[in-house]
């Protein structure tokens, strides 16, 4: 009888290709997303999941969010018929057994408290369908921007413990690994204030900076800053789960 073994998982790829990518037309080129109903976890600012309702043909889409001023914000959208959103995290998942086909986390899962990271890898396995798919996509603890973002949020730890999660949940037998990518995407500001309203002054989270701690971090960002304004890159790694069959 042959034996499927599961591929040694990695947190990061030093050896990763450099030039970034789109992770969306990434996503869209990988997932089975025509005609499929998709749970996107951590929906933000719901960008990604207009292109998966106008340009991916999703069949349905459930997009949670955590943060109630985002959520508000999203529920003013009114032109995504395919679209529902609904506040909730990863860990209380409002939706039937096997009612998905893709479930998507976007740099979120690190966003999970750490006591629940395996509740939510739980709930995430129980929604999909047998055979249905989970991207999960996470920051590498490396890169331009994070070597600006972590003297004000370092996220080291919940990133190692997000990567831990999912390692166990593929020990376990939840979820299948499928595939493991490593890439680059960027990140363009035109300035220090817009890198201060999208980064600092986020709804999601309470950054108090101190007035020199300020300096250091707009400093750091003028110290890549050309006449077009800063591109940032990071690192990025993806976990393909499978629910199995």
């Amino acid at each position: 009888m042959d034996v499927q073994l599961t591929p040694p998982m990695k947190i990061a790829d030093p050896a990763a290709p450099k030039p970034p990518v789109n992770e969306v037309k990434l996503m869209l080129a990988m997932l089975p997303v025509a005609g499929a109903r998709i749970l996107e976890l951590g929906c933000g600012r719901a960008e990604k999941t207009r292109t998966l309702a106008e340009t991916g043909g999703a069949q349905h889409i459930l997009a949670l969010e955590v943060d109630q001023v985002q959520h508000a914000k999203n529920l003013q959208i009114d032109d995504l018929p395919s679209v529902r959103f609904a506040q909730g995290g990863a860990e209380a998942i409002p939706a039937e057994d096997e009612s998905f086909d893709i479930v998507i986390m976007l740099k979120s899962l690190h966003h999970v408290r750490p006591d629940a990271l395996d509740a939510a890898l739980g709930e995430i396995a129980r929604v999909l369908r047998p055979g249905g798919l989970a991207w999960i996509s996470e920051p590498v603890y490396a890169g331009e921007l994070n070597e600006i973002m972590r003297l004000f949020h370092d996220e080291k730890l919940v990133r190692q413990a997000a990567f831990a999660a999912v390692c166990r949940a593929v020990e376990s037998g939840r979820l299948r690994l499928r595939e493991e990518l490593f890439f680059s995407t960027r990140s363009h500001f035109a300035d220090f204030a817009q890198f201060d309203a999208r980064m600092i002054r986020v709804t999601h989270s309470q950054h108090a900076l101190s007035p020199e701690l300020y300096r250091e971090v707009e400093e750091r960002f003028s110290a890549h800053l050309t006449p077009n304004g800063v591109t940032l890159l990071s690192p990025q790694r993806v976990d393909l789960l499978e629910k199995p069959r």
